[in-house]
């Protein structure tokens, strides 16, 4: 019997609510599935982050993988695509895949190697500005979720926020976030996005020195990929720092990469006001800082 970890069942309760925990339940039966369709062993104990159960295991001829188990949504229906437009260039390696559930047998990284563990902030950010300028020349697949369409579906919910966002300053960031990314949102790119590249979704592995792991892919703008490294180990003195480094390594236009930044802003923005909180202040402070950056 597989044990599904207390702290993957209360995510899934409290961010999928009656599905989650439904997929919690049959958890077990999928694993045990997977494991006898695929000819798999176990080779440690279980995994998780917030979404999904990872399962290290031996293949039939002891070849270490991981078996990944997550809800079927529409970011996690991606997941599958992305890897095999990538093929192992620069992210994790897919070796297969069950459409119905969402289920993937990925390449066995390492988990200690992790790049949120490299005590140099800058240096790790330079580590995630070259992954995101490798996978991001990449054009985005056909069947992918498009940066268009959410951008503009940010820009309708947006009146409705700003009225129960109480501070007027916290207020007019939002504001200008989404006058940022209204100046760019019919221009969204077609590039393929990792949309969460943050350091804990990067490891090292013996065929490359880091891969990226756990993608919630987009067809956009490379601009919308680079807030979770600006957000992420946060420091509000190094946010210039952080944006200059980025968009110089990855060869963007600063004020469209700016733009789409403050609408990656906006976005997380939009999620904690329509959950009745206040917009984080670390979100507020990137916003200001680079509003201050980018004016002309």
């Amino acid at each position: 019997m597989i044990h599904v970890p207390e702290e993957l069942a209360a995510s899934q309760a409290k961010f999928n609510g009656g599905e989650g925990r439904a997929f919690i339940a049959r958890l077990p039966d999928l694993a045990d599935a997977f494991l006898e369709r695929w000819q798999l062993r176990l080779d440690g104990p279980p995994m998780n982050g917030r979404c999904a159960l990872v399962l290290p295991v031996l293949r039939a001829d002891a070849t270490p993988a991981v078996l990944k188990l997550q809800l079927l949504d529409d970011e996690t229906e991606g997941e599958p695509v992305a890897l095999r437009a990538w093929n192992g260039d620069g992210s994790v390696r897919l070796l297969d895949h069950d459409p119905d559930t969402g289920t993937m047998l990925l390449e066995r990284l390492d988990p200690a190697r992790m790049l949120s563990h490299v005590p140099d902030t800058r240096a790790a950010v330079q580590v995630i500005a070259r992954l995101l300028a490798h996978l991001t020349a990449t054009p985005a697949p056909a069947r992918l979720r498009r940066l268009g369409d959410l951008a503009h579906r940010m820009l309708e919910r947006t009146p409705r926020a700003l009225e129960r966002i109480p501070c007027p300053d916290a207020r007019s960031l939002v504001a200008d976030c989404a006058a940022a990314l209204r100046e760019v949102a019919d221009e969204p790119g077609d590039r393929l996005l990792h949309w969460d590249l943050h350091y804990d979704n990067v490891l090292g592995a013996d065929r490359a020195d880091w891969l990226a792991i756990d993608p919630k892919p987009l067809a956009g703008d490379p601009g919308f990929d680079l807030l979770p490294a600006i957000r992420n180990r946060f420091d509000p003195a190094e946010i210039h720092w952080r944006f200059d480094a980025m968009t110089g390594i990855l060869a963007l236009d600063r004020a469209r990469a700016g733009a789409w930044t403050l609408g990656r802003v906006l976005q997380n923005c939009l999620w904690e006001t329509e959950e009745g909180r206040p917009p984080e202040a670390e979100q507020l402070e990137i916003a200001r800082t680079l509003r201050a950056t980018l004016r002309p």
